[in-house]
């Protein structure tokens, strides 16, 4: 089965996302990579070195710049006459495009995938993760999202790869690219490769008391900032830092919840971390059923002491 993996780049490097899809794809067959950006000739070298790829095609064209799924899945669906699977990473970018992709080769895509139990045969899960599903696609084609905490990263280094230039249907001409506007996030790693997690909920009453609260915690530690959805539409924090089933799903080495109550909806975001310590000054807070270690404490009291001692 050849496979074909959707690289995941902001056309300078290559995000840690699509190592784990690539880990994914080789469980099914032999692992071919996409680069359709616009002078992305350092991200095509970068894929190529990435351990267990046999080739990388590359799709440089200002249509792709931006990603645009418009664009990149007409590409895409294009490629898979030569191949059997389509995978990409379960993030904003890999689930804008591989429903299109889905959609043009009239097949059922298999979204959020956790393991792979044969070769068209998968786990994924349902009701906010409560329950894990086995599903087995009756297509001759597939086209899957990966939810990367489920996998280990390939390794970055160590593959020599075939670098193949490809040409593809360009502009569609029914979306263009206006502007983005990035939160800056400095030193700060990304929530989804950060080792460890500090967020904060509901009960820091604003974004100026979240500032003052988790910052300075999240820097001692060097941990990235994430919160929860209430905190979010409180308008605390930019949506970027939501962590739950319609944020973004995370399993740092240590997560830190400060005055997060554990909605399922939240810890379906979190719950895969490998240890989780939650301070919430209610001791029947359902996030202390999945935490590691608990304290039943008043934030504003037990953080700022916290962040002095460490």
């Amino acid at each position: 089965m050849k496979t074909l993996v959707l690289v995941e780049h902001d056309n300078q490097s290559m995000k840690d996302a699509t190592l784990s899809v690539v880990t994914a794809a080789s469980k099914l067959g032999e692992v071919h990579l996409l680069v359709a950006g616009s002078s992305c000739d350092a991200v095509a070298q970068e894929a190529a070195k990435v351990a267990g790829v046999g080739k990388v095609h590359v799709a440089d064209d200002p249509a792709y710049e931006h990603g645009l799924a418009e664009n990149v899945a007409p590409l895409i669906a294009g490629l898979m006459d030569h191949h059997d699977a389509f995978l990409a990473p379960a993030t904003t970018t890999g689930k804008n495009i591989a429903p299109r992709v889905a959609a043009m080769l009239d097949v059922m895509q298999i979204s959020d995938i956790l393991s792979v139990e044969g070769e068209k045969t998968f786990t994924r899960p349902i009701y906010a993760g409560n329950a894990i599903a086995t599903v087995e696609s009756s297509d001759d084609k597939l086209v899957i999202t990966v939810r990367g905490t489920a996998f280990d990263k390939a390794e970055a280094e160590g593959g020599s790869a075939e670098i193949e230039a490809i040409g593809g249907p360009g502009d569609a001409g029914v979306s263009s690219f206006v502007s983005a506007d990035l939160a800056e996030g400095g030193d700060r790693p990304e929530l989804t490769s950060a080792n460890i997690i500090v967020s904060g909920g509901r009960a820091l009453k604003d974004g100026e008391t979240f500032e003052k609260i988790i910052t300075p915690l999240a820097d001692k530690l060097g941990a990235g900032i994430g919160a929860s959805r209430a905190a979010v539409d409180a308008g605390y924090v930019p949506n970027d830092y939501q962590v739950g089933q319609t944020g973004k799903i995370v399993a740092p080495e240590v997560y830190i919840a400060i005055g997060i109550s554990g909605a399922i909806q939240h810890l379906a975001g979190m719950k895969d971390s490998k240890t989780i310590i939650a301070i919430n000054k209610d001791e029947d807070a359902p996030i202390f059923q999945v935490a590691d270690i608990g304290l039943v404490a008043d934030l504003y009291k037990a953080v700022p002491e916290l962040t002095e001692k460490l």
